[in-house]
């Protein structure tokens, strides 16, 4: 498996969450298993406990890619740091599981086969892989989306570092949220304008207009 797709893991994790909405997927020891995706040897290993440890592990790895959000660099890499001091790493190089035409393998690393339990072996691929992304490209790659209430989190792969949503779904929707309300902004601005011309023209239409009859002999004294 290549270092970007253990970046993913992160991403994948965080995303079964999704607090603005108090939608939580991540509720079963299927749904964990379903997390690793092709590491079926890891997946395998998960049991009702890991539920409740990957969830601790999630609120972690968010509070990562909100602090890489707000530009806090510093504290990100922090949050990062002591997920890898906890959760270490026992790289191999593996390949028997993926054999190309010829039948010989396809090497590959392999980042905690070992580890004790389910989760210890997912979030410390996960957080490698993370670290990898983050030192390759910058803190400034991780992000959380933007339209509201997403707040998915995601990787920058753009060339121009302009990623603000975490998927086209969501800039879509951001976008056409946004022309609604410079449209509503358009709308209010021009009523405001037609409401000062129309008490321009009552005020003026108000006025007495000056008398234009001819002088009387009365009015002459």
């Amino acid at each position: 498996m290549e270092l970007n797709y253990y970046s993913d893991m992160a991403v994948r994790l965080v995303n079964t969450e999704r607090p603005e909405r108090g939608e939580d997927s991540l509720t079963t020891v299927e749904s964990v298993r379903e997390l690793f995706g092709p590491l079926q040897q890891m997946a395998r290993r998960a049991t009702e406990a890991d539920v409740t440890r990957l969830r601790a592990v999630r609120t972690r790895l968010r509070a990562v890619f909100g602090a890489a959000s707000e530009g806090d660099e510093v504290r990100a890499v922090d949050l990062l740091n002591s997920l890898l001091m906890e959760f270490p790493t026992s790289p191999q190089i593996s390949g028997h599981e993926f054999l190309d035409e010829e039948g010989r393998p396809r090497w590959h690393m392999h980042l905690a086969d070992y580890a004790p339990n389910a989760t210890a072996g997912y979030a410390a691929t996960a957080c490698m892989g993370l670290a990898f992304h983050l030192t390759d490209l910058g803190v400034e790659r991780l992000g959380v989306c933007q339209a509201d209430p997403c707040r998915n989190a995601y990787l920058d792969t753009s060339t121009n570092r302009s990623r603000r949503y975490c998927s086209d779904r969501c800039a879509t929707r951001a976008n056409v949220a946004a022309y609604r309300a410079r449209k509503r902004l358009e709308s209010a601005a021009e009523a405001e304008r037609g409401r000062t011309r129309d008490s321009g023209r009552t005020r003026t239409s108000g006025r007495t207009a000056p008398s234009t009859q001819p002088a009387t002999d009365d009015t002459l004294g």
